[in-house]
């Protein structure tokens, strides 16, 4: 029989898991809303039931952590501008395709002539710039801090290489901002964060100490197994019920305190802090990540002028309510009604890591 896989199939262990969901309801003398940060954790949540399986005590809201979900309709519409320009060859992840804009998405930019290609890496958009120097190759940059290092890498090879051909979308966003308008916000039920387990492996986890600190909750960095999920869950209830606002890691395989230096000194080269757009949630200050100014002409926003591009949400979709952890993706009168996977009115149902898209899948069947 071949040896099962190190480091997976420990992590989906039933046994294991059903010994921390006892711990779990064991430890929990008192209700705790815990957030989920990660749109990656949240699928793993509802695909594996353990929403379901933890006790009456624990309640998880999912979080803003589905980059597609945040990335604001502006800069969709800023890219299926690009899109359809004959002299771009436009570049993206896969999961960008479907998200709608006001009439439309990217694959009915490709469908009607529009040269879009789907990347695994901002570095294969740079090799598809120096392979077509006649043409401009814009590559959507989109992410949390786990996409900021290759993205950044792509800006820096292009301005080493001198490759002028080459633009980045930006619309990269960070966590640490996001957590304190959610719990800045007067709805607030979120009392503990599980940290998103890459997020921290990039960052390190550090940076959430101040937030833990200003707030008074736990912070735990964690996995996206059900082993790792409900190992932190627990120590999130150990801590709360301690009455700890520390930063704990559950995920110690991947994560350090002090994360990825050569990964944080790049970001730090090519990008610089600045405020940015939320979809569905507004404004926050000092959230995102721009291109410095010495790698500007780099910048595809200002290099085919789409920087004043306006958009307007669907009225109907609730996905900032969801994003802010204030309601869960079924309370929206549109979920699965006028809103479903085949015609979406916001990213949250199309997106692999969007909670509306998880919630449709996984428990909009179930009678």
């Amino acid at each position: 029989m071949p040896t099962p896989m190190k480091y997976i199939d420990e992590f989906r262990d039933p046994q294991l898991a059903r010994k921390l969901l006892e711990e779990i309801g064991r430890k929990a003398t008192r209700h705790w809303t815990i957030m989920e940060i990660c749109g990656g954790q949240t699928h793993s949540i509802i695909r594996n039931g353990i929403d379901q399986l933890l006790p009456d005590t624990i309640t998880l809201v999912h979080g803003p952590g589905c980059p597609v979900c945040v990335t604001p309709l502006e800069s969709l519409e800023r890219a299926l501008a690009l899109a359809g320009r004959k002299e771009v060859i436009f570049t993206s992840f896969g999961d960008m395709l479907r998200v709608p804009g006001n009439a439309r998405d990217l694959f009915m930019v490709r469908s009607a002539g529009g040269d879009v290609r789907i990347v695994f890496s901002p570095l294969d958009a740079l090799q598809i710039a120096r392979d077509n120097p006649a043409k401009e190759v814009v590559f959507f940059a989109v992410g949390f801090e786990t996409t900021a290092p290759a993205n950044a890498m792509a800006v820096y090879q292009a301005a080493r290489e001198g490759i002028e051909n080459f633009s980045v979308l930006v619309s990269q966003v960070m966590v640490p901002p996001a957590m304190r308008v959610i719990l800045s916000s007067p709805g607030n039920m979120v009392q503990g964060f599980l940290a998103a387990g890459h997020v921290c492996a990039v960052m390190g986890y550090a940076e959430y100490e101040p937030v833990a600190l200003e707030f008074g909750v736990p912070i735990v960095a964690t996995g996206f197994e059900p082993v790792d999920l409900l190992a932190g869950i627990l120590k999130t209830v150990e801590l709360l019920e301690e009455g700890k606002a520390d930063v704990a890691n559950c995920y110690g395989r991947v994560v350090s305190r002090e994360g990825n230096l050569f990964a944080q000194e790049i970001i730090k080269t090519v990008f610089e802090v600045t405020d940015r757009q939320w979809r569905g949630i507004g404004l926050i200050p000092r959230s995102g990540l721009g291109l410095r100014k010495e790698f500007a002409r780099f910048d595809a926003e200002t290099k085919f002028h789409v920087t004043n591009i306006i958009a307007e949400e669907s009225p109907l979709c609730m996905s900032g309510t969801v994003l802010q952890g204030l309601m869960k993706p079924d309370g929206c009168p549109a979920f699965a009604k006028e809103c479903t996977p085949q015609h979406p009115l916001g990213a949250t149902m199309v997106s692999s890591e969007g909670a509306c898209a998880a919630y449709y899948k996984y428990h909009h069947h179930i009678s």
